[in-house]
């Protein structure tokens, strides 16, 4: 059995398009003027998570799998995904806009043998009018796609919303997507690396090169059709876990919490976790007593049934786990 709740050292990348948010606004370890990614929780190969606390610090997240199987992720998500951890979980700082782009679904995503990529984000913070590109506007045949892609003018055919703090995006295999300039976003995610890489608005990495791009294999995966609105509604209510996406990869809700709450995990057959999106929280289980602040995460392993969430002011945490 593990018996403590465990804490990672974030995975810093750096990326084109990144900034400093994540050391100015989430005070993570980031130097340096463009660091896109802070990975959380990550089991994908070359960078597996490394655990920060208590009597299993050192150790990777693979290796905790392995050791402990069921006892970490639960019978059912053990079952179903063995010794690979199923979620990949990020802050990402997006200074600039990122590629436009689609993330292929598991039978595609196999043939490179990886998971697929299902994802949702929430909105951390938002510059004004940042916006996200999300999905078409009116549907789109693939005649009108290429053409408006060969002419460099996608966004006459795409969706553009503005965003604000707390909006929520799922985003499925085949919706085309770009996350906008100016947004502190956390995502949760399959455990997959795969983005296929549409329009990159003409601009090169630091080598002077242009990213590549990947039109036939996003050609197999873009879902053409359109929805009403693409942003997902929720409730907030305080110290409620208040659903906000479910899938079959992963469920997330919010829990705005403030004073004195117990969570019991006894019905739930599966891992937590927990990003604090605002404020400060202190998780007591047994004697171990970690806080856990504005742009942390930390891991209840399935094991658990219970655990104490302190937060003297208003705090919000995003709660993940499988079903």
């Amino acid at each position: 059995m593990i018996d403590q709740l465990l804490r990672f050292t974030p995975i810093l990348k750096q990326k084109i398009w990144g900034g400093k948010k994540l050391n100015q606004l989430l005070h993570k370890d980031a130097t340096g003027d463009n660091i896109g990614e802070s990975w959380e929780i990550s089991d994908v190969d070359g960078d597996e998570s490394v655990i920060s606390n208590g009597s299993l610090k050192g150790k990777t997240l693979r290796e905790v799998l392995k050791a402990y199987k069921h006892d970490l992720v639960g019978n059912y998500v053990y079952k179903t995904f063995g010794d690979e951890f199923p979620l990949l979980i990020k802050f990402i700082d997006a200074k600039e806009v990122l590629s436009i782009q689609v993330h292929p679904d598991d039978d595609l995503a196999g043939i490179q043998d990886s998971f697929g990529k299902t994802e949702m984000w929430y909105v951390v913070q938002a510059d004004e009018d940042a916006n996200i590109i999300i999905g078409f506007k009116n549907g789109a045949t693939k005649q009108e796609y290429l053409h408006h892609l060969e002419n460099k003018s996608l966004l006459d055919i795409l969706n553009v919303d503005e965003v604000s703090k707390g909006d929520v995006y799922f985003v499925p295999p085949g919706r085309v997507h770009a996350i906008g300039a100016g947004l502190l976003i956390a995502e949760i995610q399959q455990t997959s690396d795969i983005t296929y890489r549409i329009y990159d608005w003409d601009r090169k990495d630091i080598d002077g090169n242009y990213r590549k791009l990947h039109t036939e294999k996003a050609l197999k995966t873009i879902d053409f059709t359109a929805k009403d609105s693409y942003k997902t509604p929720y409730l907030k209510e305080s110290n409620v876990s208040n659903q906000v996406v479910t899938c079959p990869y992963f469920t997330t809700n919010i829990l705005p919490i403030k004073g004195k709450k117990e969570v019991c995990f006894s019905e739930k057959d599966s891992f937590i976790i927990y990003m604090c999106v605002e404020g400060e929280v202190v998780f007591n289980y047994k004697n171990q007593q970690e806080i856990v602040r504005k742009g942390e995460t930390i891991l209840i392993p399935a094991c658990i049934d219970k655990v104490e969430i302190v937060s003297e002011n208003s705090s919000e945490l995003l709660e993940t786990f499988i079903q």
